[in-house]
């Protein structure tokens, strides 16, 4: 028997909504089963989000990373921030993004801009 869906109040709700999930995982798309997962899914996914919510990440951090997937310098940045000084300065936080930094870094490197205009995350923050 199927069990009526409810709010996700408490651990043991969210353990049985995704054995749940996890039996329904291969429904046939647009069957009554495929969409029990749907609704169950965005349960768990909104109680996960206030259960564990994540911070934004560091511009810093989301900048390496770009640089790391797409194989680029710091030398590949020096048209989106400055010179090679200023990037040095960037990614080793002694500076912050300028508008300017977040729009190229933005319009070239498709980094969102609402993670770029967070404040870096300092040293000591991070330790």
């Amino acid at each position: 028997m199927v069990s009526e869906i409810r709010p996700l109040r408490c651990e043991a709700d969210h353990e049985a909504a995704l054995q749940q999930i996890a039996a329904l995982w291969d429904a046939p798309a647009g069957s009554a089963e495929a969409d029990r997962l749907d609704v169950l899914a965005t349960l768990v996914d909104a109680w996960e989000a206030r259960q564990y919510p994540m911070d934004p990440p560091d511009p810093v951090e989301a900048i390496r990373f770009r640089m790391e997937s797409e194989g680029l310098t710091r030398k590949d940045l020096e048209p989106l921030i400055g010179s090679r000084t200023r990037v040095s300065e960037v990614l080793n936080r002694k500076r912050g993004l300028s508008i300017e930094m977040i729009r190229r870094l933005h319009d070239r490197l498709g980094i969102p801009a609402d993670i770029l205009i967070q404040p870096s995350r300092t040293a000591s923050a991070r330790t």
